[in-house]
Parts: structure tokens; C-alpha cells; sequence
């Protein structure tokens, strides 16, 4: 890996009225994965594969959803299909033009929960956790690697968060100053303090627990 360049596994919820959250949610026990994907006029072309015991029903439910275009069957079996359509919603690379960061295939969504890992330089992964934190998503960082790992787990956000709450003793018992006092400090509402603590907190928890060699395990 380049020097300077993160390797992160991210697994986030899918928001409503996706029709990926809708059959992966009808069909909790089939994988939908996406194999190759581009950005269309008015929506996106996928390359797709759904597995599992249900995967021919959840092959026609994608084939006959109101939000696919076009359908192409190129391989079925009693546990596997491999499909190429062209759907009406792309909020999926949306995401990832905001964030600035493309994504590795395949990327894979299992009962309304998507997994996806990216291979980024350290900006782009701090950048792409701004994103992540700024917004009402629901994600969870499952590994990351790192020549620098210590370093690249947290943002510059969420590193100068904690380091001023470590400082003004919100980590202390009983705690020192109040969340409004870390927030005031570092220029930003409780919500967005109480969410950036959260989140940075989980990731050196997790960086500690979990140990290096957990960290470079898929």
C-alpha cells in the first residue's frame, strides 16, 4: 500500500425508499451484491448478483420493482443470479461523489445494512468521515489499515474533539465540564460534539480491543 494510504471496510444502513433497503429487508437471508455500477442519466447501471436459497424469488422481485428500467438475466440457478439493469435511483454514488471517494466492488448489502471498502489517501479518508458524521447516517467503521494507523483512525475533527474534552475533563468522574462546554469550545452545537465524541471514541475503543492483527482481517 502507498505510503500515506487507508484501507477502511465501512458498513452503514441504508436509508428508506431504496429499493435495495426494501428487497434486502423482504429477503433478509440473500446477499444483493453489486458487482460494477456506474452513474446514468436519470439513475444507474449495475451489474448485480443476489445469493442465497431465496435468490431466484429475490431476482424477480428486483426484476419486477417499479424502480428498475431495464433488466438483463446473464445467469440463474436455484441459489444464484447474476442480472445487468439500469434502475431509477442512484443516491449510492451520490453519496460517493459527495465524499469524493469511489468505491471498491463488490459492495455488498445483506438485510438493509451495505458493506463496502474504499483504499483512499488519509485526507480523503478524513474527508470522508467529515461526510459520514455530518449527516444522519447510521455507520459503522469496520476496519481500517493504515501505514500510519493510529494516526488515520480518527479525523481532524474527531481528533480535536476529544483532545479538548480529554483536556477540559469530560472523561473525568464525575466529569469536569458539561458536553455544552466542549461543544462552546470547539465551535459547533451539543448534537454535532455529542456525535463527534461518540463516534471517535468508538474508533480508538475499537483500534485498542480489537488489536492490529484483527485490523488487517477482512
Amino acid at each position: 500500500m502507498t505510503d500515506g494510504m487507508v484501507s477502511a471496510r465501512f458498513r452503514m444502513e441504508l436509508p428508506d425508499g431504496l429499493w435495495t433497503k426494501e428487497l434486502s429487508t423482504r429477503f433478509p437471508t440473500t446477499q444483493f451484491r453489486l458487482l460494477a455500477g456506474v452513474p446514468v442519466e436519470g439513475g444507474s447501471m449495475a451489474l448485480g448478483e443476489v445469493t442465497g436459497e431465496h435468490a431466484p424469488a429475490a431476482a424477480e422481485a428486483i426484476r419486477t420493482h417499479e424502480a428498475i428500467r431495464e433488466y438483463d438475466e446473464l445467469y440463474a440457478d436455484t441459489t444464484r443470479a447474476i442480472a445487468q439493469y439500469k434502475g431509477a435511483q442512484k443516491p449510492f454514488f451520490e453519496f460517493f461523489d459527495e465524499s469524493a471517494v469511489p468505491p471498491e466492488f463488490p459492495v455488498v448489502t445483506e438485510n438493509g445494512i451495505v458493506e463496502f471498502d474504499v483504499t483512499v489517501t488519509r485526507e480523503q479518508f478524513e474527508h470522508m468521515g467529515d461526510v459520514l458524521d455530518e449527516s444522519d447516517t447510521s455507520y459503522e467503521l469496520v476496519s481500517v489499515v493504515s501505514n500510519r494507523d493510529s494516526e488515520s483512525l480518527l479525523t481532524d475533527r474527531q481528533r480535536e474533539c476529544l483532545a479538548v474534552a480529554l483536556r477540559a475533563g469530560y472523561f473525568e468522574i464525575p466529569r469536569d465540564c458539561t458536553l455544552a462546554d466542549v461543544a462552546d469550545r470547539i465551535d459547533v452545537d451539543k448534537s454535532t460534539a455529542s456525535k463527534t465524541i461518540r463516534r471517535g471514541s468508538a474508533r480508538v475503543i475499537e483500534w485498542f480491543l480489537v488489536g492490529q492483527d484483527a485490523r488487517h482481517t477482512p
